[in-house]
């Protein structure tokens, strides 16, 4: 699993929030997205690292930019996690 962290700009308010989810959801295939318009940035969780381009493509056509995009392993971290 990994952790994608994209900046985006263009984001305003909860509905921009969602109508980049959905764009997101709708082209890759992930397991969760998240986006704040205040911070500017979405979070992707899937199987797959996103480079900016994927991103970039996955938004063409929707007003939003992606400016920046960093990927890191994933682990979830549950209620029961131990090491």
């Amino acid at each position: 699993m990994y952790k994608t962290t994209a900046k985006i700009d263009g984001m305003m308010c909860g509905m921009c929030e969602a109508h980049v989810n959905d764009a997101i959801r709708a082209k890759l295939v992930t397991k969760k997205v998240t986006s704040s318009h205040k911070k500017g940035e979405t979070v992707v969780i899937a199987e797959n690292a996103f480079t900016a381009e994927q991103l970039s493509a996955a938004l063409d056509g929707s007003g939003y930019k992606v400016l920046s995009a960093r990927s890191e392993p994933y682990e979830k971290k549950g209620l029961f996690f131990r090491r």
